[in-house]
């Protein structure tokens, strides 16, 4: 069996094969890939075996889920709703009809919205999720409601202790008839 070869893709999205040279091959899709290394080795080598995997392949899921964090994929693909299913699904306080995915285009990041209650989700761009992708599960109104009040019952616990604090203080250090 003839050994196997990894390559890594450079930040400019190329690829440096031996003999050809630098390879263009961000945006291609694993058969575009494999039909541009069969057309340039074509030269020297007749009827290539290529085999195209990706390394490294990793989604990370934050915000209203059970389990928040990066996930590595198996595989060339991965849906939103398989990833949702890593992150052992979104808690009751999630939102489910405004998942955003945040996807980086060299460089720039691009923020996308998704419904996951209506059937046109899976049509959508960001359906199947690319390398890097982050999808992100904004919290519910009763969510956000709840945090705020936290913080409030927090300022309030802190300010009645700094004033009990000072009237005893006060009380201890009043001289004694």
């Amino acid at each position: 069996m003839p050994e196997q070869v990894d390559y890594l893709i450079d930040k400019e999205g190329e690829i440096d094969f031996p003999v050809i040279g630098k390879i263009k091959i961000s945006g291609l899709s694993s058969e575009e890939v494999r039909n541009l290394l069969r057309e340039k080795l074509a030269d020297y080598l007749k009827n290539p075996i290529i085999n195209i995997r990706l390394q490294n392949f990793t989604v990370t899921v934050l915000g209203e889920v059970n389990r928040p964090g990066t996930y590595p994929v198996n595989g060339e693909r991965i849906t939103i709703l398989e990833a949702l299913g890593l992150a052992s699904d979104l808690t009751v306080k999630g939102v489910r009809t405004n998942v955003m995915v945040i996807r980086d285009f060299d460089g720039t990041k691009v923020y996308t919205r998704i419904d996951l209650t209506q059937k046109e989700a899976l049509s959508s761009p960001v359906y199947y999720l690319t390398q890097n992708d982050v999808v992100y599960v904004e919290p519910n109104q009763s969510a956000i409601t709840a945090s705020s009040l936290d913080n409030r019952a927090t300022i309030a616990i802190s300010i009645a202790s700094v004033l009990i604090t000072s009237t005893v203080l006060i009380l201890v250090n009043q001289p004694r008839k």
